[in-house]
C-alpha cells in the first residue's frame, strides 16, 4: 500500500494543469493569499476523500479476496485502465496550441473562494480515486498506516507547498523562476499529461491484476 500511495501521490503532485494554475494565482494581486486558499482547499479535498474511506472501512481493511476487497481491486483496475486509455487518446490526438486559460485574464479580480474552488475543479480525480481505493487497505490500528495516509496527502500537495513557501520567502526570485516554470509547463503540458497518465495508469492496473490473482 505504501509504495502505491507514493506513486499515486507523486503523479498527483507533478500534474501540469494545477501547477500552472497555481503559479498564475501566485503572480496575481494578493497572490500569496489566493495561493494559500488554493493549497488548503486542495489538501482538504484529499483529506476528505481519505476520511470518507476510513469511515466506510472503520479503519480495518476488508478480508483478502472477500467480496468487498475484490470490488475495490476491480474498481482500481478500472481506474488504471481508464488512465491508460486517456493517455493513449491524448498521445494520438492532433497537437493543439495551449494558451493561457480564459480565466487567467480575470485572475487579479478572483476571490479567495474562487481560488479554493479552482483547486477542487483541477484536482485529478482519477488519481485521487486510485488513492482512495488504495487507502481501503489501511489498518489504522498501526502507526505506519496513519503515517502512510498523512504522507500521501502531503506528497500530493508537495509542489504547491514548495511554491507557496518560495513565494513567501523570496517573492522576487520566485516570481521570475515560477514564471519560467509555467512557460515550460505550457510547452510540455501534453507530454506530461500523457506520461503521468500512462505511468500511473499502468502501475495501478498492474498492481490490481496482481492483487486479483495473487
Amino acid at each position: 500500500m505504501v509504495f502505491d500511495l507514493i506513486v499515486i501521490g507523486t503523479a498527483i503532485s507533478l500534474g501540469p494543469l494545477h501547477n500552472s494554475a497555481f503559479i498564475l494565482l501566485l503572480s496575481s494581486r494578493r497572490g500569496v493569499r489566493k495561493g494559500l486558499a488554493f493549497l488548503l482547499s486542495w489538501l482538504a479535498n484529499l483529506v476528505a476523500v481519505i476520511a470518507c474511506v476510513v469511515l466506510l472501512t472503520g479503519g480495518q481493511p476488508p478480508a483478502h479476496h472477500s467480496a468487498p476487497s475484490t470490488a475495490v481491486v476491480v474498481a482500481k483496475l478500472a481506474i488504471g485502465l481508464a488512465m491508460v486509455l486517456y493517455g493513449v487518446h491524448r498521445r494520438r490526438r492532433p497537437p493543439r496550441p495551449h494558451g493561457p486559460p480564459r480565466w487567467a485574464a480575470r485572475i487579479d479580480d478572483a476571490s479567495l473562494a474562487t481560488a479554493a474552488g479552482l483547486a477542487w475543479l483541477l484536482q485529478p480525480w482519477g488519481l485521487v480515486g486510485a488513492g482512495a481505493a488504495t487507502a481501503v487497505d489501511a489498518n489504522l490500528s498501526t502507526v505506519n498506516a496513519w503515517l502512510a495516509l498523512v504522507g500521501y496527502c502531503l506528497l500530493a500537495t508537495l509542489s504547491l507547498i514548495v511554491m507557496e513557501m518560495y513565494t513567501v520567502w523570496a517573492p522576487a526570485a520566485a516570481n521570475a523562476r515560477l514564471t519560467a516554470l509555467r512557460d515550460w509547463l505550457a510547452h510540455h503540458q501534453e507530454q506530461l499529461i500523457v506520461t503521468l497518465s500512462l505511468v500511473a495508469g499502468l502501475w495501478v492496473a498492474a498492481r490490481s491484476i496482481y492483487e486479483l490473482v495473487a
